[in-house]
């Protein structure tokens, strides 16, 4: 740093060791001097800078990891209610496939007792078909009965 500046150890051993030049030498440190000073205050204002700088990003990342653990945070709370959403979906689909087993069940029932209803009709026609016919054939026998019973009597 002191040699980019143009100050190094051999000027000033040189300064205190010449003779006539002194002055000169005195005049060329001091402003050598000059330019040191104003470049530590320039160092000075840059690391003022730079702390600054820093402090603005340490707070910037204190603020990004804040928004990092909310951002986590719901992440998880997200990821909970889609494992609870889940759950619930495959329950009523579980749900959904008894109901349907339960309504399959219903629906062969009703088609066998409508089978057996019709059976029922079918058989109790055929009963009363039986009986009708039963009961033509007594009619029948009545009529001849009557006829027979006629046609015993003696007429008058």
């Amino acid at each position: 740093m002191s040699d980019s500046a143009g100050f190094n150890m051999e000027d000033i051993i040189t300064a205190k060791a010449g003779g006539g030049a002194d002055e000169l030498k005195i005049e060329q440190l001091k402003s050598k001097l000059a330019c040191l000073q104003q470049g530590k205050n320039v160092l000075v204002e840059q690391i003022v800078e730079r702390e600054s700088l820093v402090k603005r990003l340490r707070e910037e990342l204190a603020s990004l990891q804040t928004e990092a653990y909310q951002l986590e945070r719901t992440d998880q709370e997200k990821n909970e209610l889609s494992q609870k959403l889940q759950f619930q979906c495959e329950e009523s689909e579980r749900e959904s496939v008894r109901l349907a087993g339960q309504n399959k069940k219903s629906e062969e029932l009703l088609a066998q007792h409508r089978y057996e209803i019709q059976e029922l009709k079918l058989m109790r026609r055929k009963l009363r078909m039986k009986f009708e016919n039963q009961l033509h054939h007594l009619i029948d026998q009545h009529k001849q009965l009557y006829a027979i019973i006629k046609d015993s009597q003696p007429k008058k």
